[in-house]
């Protein structure tokens, strides 16, 4: 089972670095650094989303202890922050094609 996780996971990174090289590719004449840029947005982008949702979840009062460490090799926050970071560039896709169909 944790294999498949670290496939999906990987599958996923890889996927979405190359959404993202697309998409700056529209954005900069500059094809030679576009990988770093890819990493560092997916990067940063979970990052983010870590420490907000940790912040959530400090605000909320809700247990660490929730998230047995014991029972995991990676910490299952910082997996579903890379999760929804992966994901960023196909909803940021979907939300523009939704605001130019209608506007």
């Amino acid at each position: 089972m944790k294999a498949l996780v670290t496939f999906f996971l990987i599958s996923g990174i890889i996927v979405s670095l190359r959404t993202r090289i697309k998409m700056m590719r529209w954005r900069s004449p500059h094809a030679k650094t576009q990988l770093s840029k890819a990493i560092t947005q997916l990067v940063g982008t979970a990052g983010g989303i870590y420490i907000s949702l940790e912040m959530l979840l400090t605000f909320l009062g809700i247990p660490e202890e929730i998230w047995n460490p014991a029972l995991y090799y990676v910490r299952p926050l910082a997996v579903l922050s890379i999760f929804i970071a992966i994901l960023q560039p196909y909803g940021y896709k979907l939300w523009l094609s939704i605001t130019q169909r209608g506007g």
